[in-house]
C-alpha cells in the first residue's frame, strides 16, 4: 500500500509499505477513506516531536471501514464507518478511569508518531473498542473526518476553559485548532467571541463562518488595548492561546483579566517559554495546558448528527495520497487560503 512516511528530520515520502495485520486481540484494521494533515505532522517533519520515530506512517486524523476485528473487540465490527480517536489508551490504568487519555500508561499520542499513522491505505488501531467510534448513519466521512483529534482538541480546551454564559472568550490563533475552538466555545454561550491572528485571509475566514464576533489582526492593531476597551478595561474572561508564536504566550496573560483562565493548547517550537512571576503577581491567573484528553469524540459525533458542530468549511483542500507531498507543501506554507487538507487513498 502507499503511505506517507516520515524518513528523517526535514524529509517526508510517499513509499510503499506493507498492508498492516492484527497484532493483538484488541486491535482493529481500517480501510483508510480520508486523513487530514495535520499541523503536528509538520512539527514531526521538523524534528520537534521527541517520540516520533524515523520511518514512521505519519497521520492521525482517520475516518474509514473496519475490515477485520481482533478477537477481544466487542463495540465494532466489519463494515463499520468508524472515526479513528488520535489517541492511544487502554481504558483501564490509572489515568484512563479518569478521563486523562492523553496520558494513558499503555498509550498517549503513538498514531502517526510512534506507531504507524492512517495517511496510508489501511492502519491498525490498537484498543480498537476505546480508539475508534461509530460513524452515525446521517454524517458523512466529511462531516466526522476532524472528530479524532483537531475537533476533539477544540472541544477538550473549550471544556477546560470553564467558558461561561456572558463571558469574554478569546482565541489567539485562527488556524485549524483555534477555529475548532472558537466553534466549540461557541456551545457554552460567551457573550462575545473574539479571534486574534496575523492574517487577513483567516480572520475573515472566522467571521464569515461565525467564528468570531470580533477579529484583530495583531500585526496592525493592539490586542490588549481593544480586549481591555471591550471589557470595562478588566480583559478576557476565557483566553485560549491557539498559535504558538514568538510573542502569543506573553500575549495571552496579558489580555486575560485578573482571575480569569488561560488555557495553553498551542505546541510551542520555541521551548521554554518566560512566566514572568513577578510581572504577573497579583493577577491570580489559572493556567491550564497540555495535550488532549480525547475522551468525547462520541459526543462529538452527536452534536455534528445535530447540527451544532459543523467542520466541512475547514476542509479547503484534497489531495490524493499519492499526491500528498503537493499537499504537505501547501499546508506547511499556508498557501491558497489552506485550512485544513485532506489525503484520499
Amino acid at each position: 500500500m502507499k503511505a506517507v512516511v516520515f524518513k528523517e528530520p526535514g524529509t517526508v515520502i510517499v513509499e510503499e509499505r506493507p498492508i498492516p495485520s492484527i497484532k493483538h486481540p484488541k486491535d482493529a484494521i481500517v480501510r483508510v477513506a480520508l486523513a487530514a494533515i495535520c499541523s503536528s505532522d509538520i512539527h514531526i517533519k521538523h524534528g520537534m516531536i521527541a517520540r516520533a520515530k524515523e520511518g514512521v506512517i505519519l497521520g492521525h486524523e482517520i475516518v474509514g471501514e473496519v475490515v477485520e476485528a481482533g478477537p477481544d473487540v466487542c463495540k465494532i465490527k466489519k463494515g463499520d464507518r468508524v472515526t479513528v480517536n488520535n489517541e492511544t489508551f487502554c481504558g483501564e490504568c490509572f489515568f484512563c478511569k479518569r478521563g486523562y487519555v492523553n496520558n494513558c500508561l499503555q498509550g498517549g499520542w503513538m498514531l502517526g508518531c510512534a506507531r504507524d499513522g492512517g495517511q496510508a491505505e489501511y492502519v491498525r488501531v490498537s484498543y480498537a473498542d476505546n480508539c475508534c467510534d461509530v460513524i452515525p448513519e446521517d454524517v458523512s466521512y466529511e462531516q466526522a473526518m476532524l472528530v479524532g483529534d483537531v475537533l476533539a482538541t477544540g472541544f477538550w480546551a473549550a471544556e477546560i476553559g470553564e467558558v461561561k454564559p456572558g463571558d469574554t472568550a478569546v482565541v489567539i490563533g485562527a488556524g485549524p485548532t483555534g477555529l475548532c475552538t472558537s466553534m466549540c466555545a461557541r456551545l457554552y454561550s460567551p457573550a462575545r467571541l473574539i479571534t486574534i491572528d496575523i492574517s487577513d485571509e483567516r480572520l475573515a475566514f472566522a467571521k464569515q463562518h461565525g467564528l468570531a464576533d470580533i477579529t484583530i489582526n495583531a500585526r496592525k492593531e493592539d490586542p490588549l488595548e481593544i480586549v481591555r476597551g471591550l471589557t470595562e478595561g478588566r480583559g478576557a474572561d476565557r483566553l485560549f492561546e491557539c498559535a504558538g508564536g514568538g510573542n502569543t504566550f506573553e500575549m495571552a496573560w496579558q489580555i486575560t483579566r485578573p482571575s480569569g483562565i488561560v488555557c495553553l493548547v498551542a505546541h510551542y517550537e520555541e521551548d521554554p517559554q518566560k512566566l514572568p512571576l513577578r510581572r504577573m503577581y497579583g493577577k491570580n491567573l489559572v493556567f491550564k495546558t497540555g495535550g488532549v484528553h480525547a475522551n468525547a469524540c462520541a459526543l462529538t459525533l452527536d452534536l455534528i448528527r445535530e447540527g451544532r458542530l459543523d467542520t466541512l468549511p475547514l476542509i479547503t483542500h484534497r489531495f490524493a495520497l499519492s499526491d500528498a507531498l503537493e499537499g504537505y507543501k501547501l499546508f506547511e506554507n499556508q498557501e491558497d487560503g489552506v485550512i485544513k487538507v485532506v489525503l484520499e487513498p
